[in-house]
């Protein structure tokens, strides 16, 4: 008979076992509920973070109370409900269960307040909560949430949230915010080593901090030194990442400097003419893509707005083209081998086109926006690559390589470099040389136009904007060789390079000051530049 009785007693305690994590989860929650009655604030945050650890239903309802004024304990039993005013008197409903616990005016109610330090714990466990959303840009945000203040009450939310996750890319961002979580103060041994080997395959400086704070203070030695190693090679992959954006930042610099540069290296390079005007030229194609934009936006329909783009292009060069030719034809043509009266003549022209772009326009910034296809940014081996810059190297290579064919095999081409050559002999052949110089300091002008378009998309677009790079693209085509385009190439990208590596060391102006203290050094070893090309200039 004993041993029937046994047998029941065992079948009862294994039919009502699952019972029993239940009914404590529900009493440990309305243990955490009522611990937020408590005159110190500190006590009361502990019931918070209790809260969160726990991951009740009605975590998210008590919390929002909280944190909203709405949470009270009432005077006579101390029960904690929620409120909600109705007339002159609050209806209540128990914060711990929901069940409604009837009405009370206010003088029967204590609030239970939340102070800040309460209020950024509360939007943190929170923000945990859009782990379970069915968004997968909510459940990357609540990643990043917990990567960005990691704790070790995080823990069972991010692994109940990493069961049910299937996107690739929302399960690496909790594996890393459970890491995070677990080396806060969670987790075995085991564990923490299997973090620390999560986040040493990261290049995130936050999570380089984490590891850090790790072998320093970990009570573990296993863990210390496995962090230790950790840090190591995250610092070498750092230094290799930061000589790649460094390179990639100065691929970017310098091709706005060649784009800046390529017509001032025909205009100065082949003509000989010191032409001032030059970031004038720039500065019409930058306004020329603005006017563009501004017809885009009141005519046509916003689907086309990103097209506004290549409408600009071909525009800004022919505004700014047909001014250098009147340039040329008015003005330049009278002062050739007169290298200072030139100089003097463009200076003065700079000056009249800023004042009537002034007078146009007005003299403060106007906004030319990026289209949607040239927004945002990618990631290419851990390198953070906007999308404008991209497509701006993009264009400048595009540029050169349209430029040096044009100049290879078009019959103009031929022109310009038979008359660079030998002026003299090319007028003998019947070459007419008024039109070629027409045309040179044209082609030269409308390039710096085309600059303008891509230099409005990364800079300021005002009456100055071609004063910021006349000096550098005079450098740039002094240093790569006067009259030869790969030089050109050659002496903007390797400027680029050179400053943006500086410029960690030595900061933005001092980096420019050094960069041309290097050209003068060079200049006085070699005063052709890189690439030294016979022409009229040079001769």
């Amino acid at each position: 008979m004993s041993r029937i009785l046994a047998a029941l007693g065992v079948l009862v305690a294994l039919m009502f076992a699952p019972l029993a994590p239940a009914h404590a989860d529900d009493a440990a929650f309305a243990a955490a509920v009522a611990g937020l009655d408590q005159k110190s604030f500190p006590k009361r945050a502990e019931a918070v973070a209790t809260l969160g650890t726990l991951g009740h239903a009605r975590t998210e309802t008590v919390l929002r109370a909280l944190a909203d004024g709405t949470l009270f304990a009432r005077k006579e039993d101390r029960q904690v409900v929620i409120g909600r005013l109705s007339g002159d008197a609050y209806s209540l409903s128990d914060a711990a269960t929901g069940a409604p616990a009837g009405s009370a005016p206010s003088g029967e109610l204590a609030k239970i307040i939340a102070n800040n330090q309460m209020r950024g714990q509360i939007q943190d466990i929170l923000g945990r909560f859009l782990l379970f959303s069915t968004d997968a840009e909510d459940r990357i945000r609540a990643a990043d949430q917990v990567l960005s203040n990691p704790d070790a009450s995080a823990v069972a939310q991010v692994r109940n949230a990493l069961k049910t996750e299937n996107e690739p890319a929302v399960r690496q961002r909790l594996e890393r915010a459970l890491a995070a979580a677990l080396l806060s103060g969670g987790g075995t041994t085991e564990e923490r080593l299997a973090a620390v080997q999560t986040l040493g395959n990261t290049n995130e400086p936050a999570l380089r901090g984490l590891i850090q704070r790790t072998a320093a203070n970990d009570a573990d030695d296993a863990v210390r030194a496995a962090a230790t190693s950790a840090l190591a090679a995250i610092d070498r992959r750092l230094v290799f990442l930061d000589m790649g954006q460094n390179l990639v930042f100065g691929l970017s610099l310098g091709s706005v400097l060649l784009l800046a540069a390529i017509g001032l290296a025909i205009t100065f390079g082949v003509m000989g003419v010191i032409n001032m005007a030059h970031g004038e030229m720039i500065m019409l194609g930058a306004y020329t893509t603005f006017v563009v934009q501004q017809a885009f936006r009141a005519y046509l329909p916003p689907d086309l707005f990103g097209l506004y783009l290549v409408v600009a292009v071909p525009m800004a060069f022919v505004v700014a083209g047909a001014v250098g030719v009147a340039m040329e034809r008015s003005v330049i043509r009278f002062l050739y081998g007169r290298p200072l009266e030139t100089l003097l003549a463009t200076w003065g022209i700079s000056l009249m086109l800023q004042q009537a772009i002034r007078s146009s326009f007005g003299a403060t910034n106007r906004e030319v926006a990026n289209p949607a296809w040239m927004s945002g940014a990618m990631d290419f081996l851990g390198l953070t690559l906007t999308t404008n810059r991209i497509v701006i190297i993009i264009f400048a290579a595009a540029v050169v390589l349209a430029l040096a064919a044009f100049l290879r095999w078009s019959a103009m081409g031929l022109n310009m470099r038979a008359v660079t050559q030998n002026r003299s002999m090319a007028a003998a052949m019947g070459i007419p040389t008024g039109r070629v110089d027409a045309l040179t300091f044209g082609l030269g002008s409308g390039i710096a136009g085309v600059a303008g378009v891509a230099l409005s998309q990364v800079s300021n677009v005002s009456p100055s904007l071609g004063q910021g790079y006349i000096v550098d693209s005079f450098m740039v085509v002094v240093f790569g060789g006067v009259g030869s385009l790969w030089g050109t190439v050659v002496g903007a990208m390797s400027l680029g390079i050179v400053n943006k590596f500086l410029e960690p060391y030595s900061g933005a102006v001092l980096a420019k000051i050094l960069v041309l203290v290097i050209i003068i050094l060079f200049i006085q070893k070699r005063p052709r530049g890189l690439f030294a090309l016979r022409g009229r200039f040079v001769e």
